[in-house]
């Protein structure tokens, strides 16, 4: 007997592993018993399978129509999270370089990626001695608290960088670019982890962009790297199989055992962006209709709720902000989870609160945290 629809599902605003939406909650409760047409169990299904072949392959090519990219790409299905891409990158394009690669500082998730890049652990034990990566911070916004990001003519980048990288939307403290960064004339990558298919992007104009699953893809488990096929070209000498993205095209994603379960929850997502969303496009609309209802929320509170986030760069993924003491923050808090909504709680490096409004969120959850919060500033405007 399928479930009906949870009230604690609906209102997940957790900042990953995110809510999936309801429809394909139940296609995923259907098949854990018997994927229709196999009979199997979806934990079950070998990934030698032809039925599971074909499901990559479809997966791949949903993708790509959802990106509309062109024959030029490649599209993975790896393991590891964004955390190993961003050594895996740094490995493939620049270790030995003459020329520093060049990234964007412009929050948590972009400096754990400037420091998975750099190999410091690596080169510090003795016995290894894979060439240490040449990395160079175009641009920082440490200084600033990560309140705001740079636009394209603030940045000098190098046209002799082998590549250049920053990371789309930043989770923890809730901004999103909303221009494609970098020159043209470098290598473009980027981390999109936290907005990736939440609506349209210009993928040609990125020699790689990678995603790990569990904000808006599916559950954790598989990240997905789209990739150019002239990067496959510049790779550099001497990296293992596992970590040479030439392996994974050849084998498509089936080089070792892949995550049968994470791919098929993702070709389920894929599945109903394009038939029930109706595309990337409607899929924005969406999320911004969302994105503004919090916001709206927060700019009109009278000092409730506060955002130190520049609101051109506001997140439409993670709405981020504090309340004027902490006792005030705890009880907000404790309310939300007694009504049912989960996940609310910032990140444990910045504390606060975040709502996460990733592709599986719905607007009538977002309105019903909406009028918590209105609910809530009225009870307790005279506290601050």
């Amino acid at each position: 007997m399928l479930r009906t629809p949870n009230d604690r599902n609906l209102l997940n605003f957790s900042g990953g592993p995110g809510a999936l939406a309801d429809s394909v909650l139940q296609q995923v409760q259907a098949s854990i018993d018997s994927v229709p047409g196999v009979g199997l169990s979806i934990l079950g299904i070998s990934h030698r399978s032809k039925w599971f072949i074909d499901l990559v392959r479809d997966t791949e090519e949903r993708v790509r129509a959802l990106l509309g990219l062109s024959n030029a790409y490649h599209v993975l299905f790896l393991q590891g999270g964004a955390t190993q891409q961003f050594s895996t990158v740094a490995m493939a394009f620049n270790a030995g370089s003459a020329h520093p690669a060049e990234y964007l500082e412009t929050g948590y998730w972009s400096g754990k990626s400037i420091e998975g890049a750099t190999f410091k652990d690596m080169n510090e034990k003795p016995g290894l001695s894979y060439p240490a990566s040449n990395i160079k911070v175009a641009w920082s916004g440490r200084d600033s608290h990560y309140t705001q990001l740079p636009r394209n003519q603030e940045l000098k980048l190098s046209k002799d960088a082998p590549y250049f990288h920053y990371v789309s939307n930043e989770t923890v403290e809730g901004l999103q670019f909303k221009e494609v960064m970098g020159l043209d004339s470098v290598a473009r990558i980027c981390d999109m982890s936290s907005d990736f298919l939440s609506a349209p992007v210009a993928a040609d104009r990125y020699a790689l962009i990678y995603a790990h699953a569990q904000k808006n893809l599916g559950p954790a488990g598989v990240t997905i790297v789209v990739i150019k096929d002239s990067m496959l070209e510049r790779i550099k000498p001497g990296l293992p199989p596992f970590l040479d993205y030439r392996t994974h095209v050849q084998a498509h994603s089936n080089f070792n055992t892949p995550p049968v379960f994470a791919i098929y929850v993702v070709n389920l997502i894929t599945r109903w962006l394009m038939q029930e969303v109706g595309g990337l496009a409607q899929m924005e609309v969406i999320n911004q209709q969302k994105a503004k209802i919090l916001y709206d929320a927060i700019d009109e509170s009278q000092g409730m709720y506060l955002s130190s986030v520049n609101p051109y760069d506001r997140s439409p993924m993670n709405v981020t902000f504090k309340l004027p003491s902490q006792a005030l923050e705890k009880e907000f808090l404790r309310r939300a989870e007694s009504r049912g909504f989960s996940g609310l709680g910032g990140h444990r490096s910045v504390g606060g609160v975040r709502a996460s409004l990733y592709n599986g969120v719905t607007l009538g959850a977002t309105q019903r945290l909406a009028e918590f919060m209105s609910e809530f500033k009225t009870e307790f405007s005279s506290h601050f």
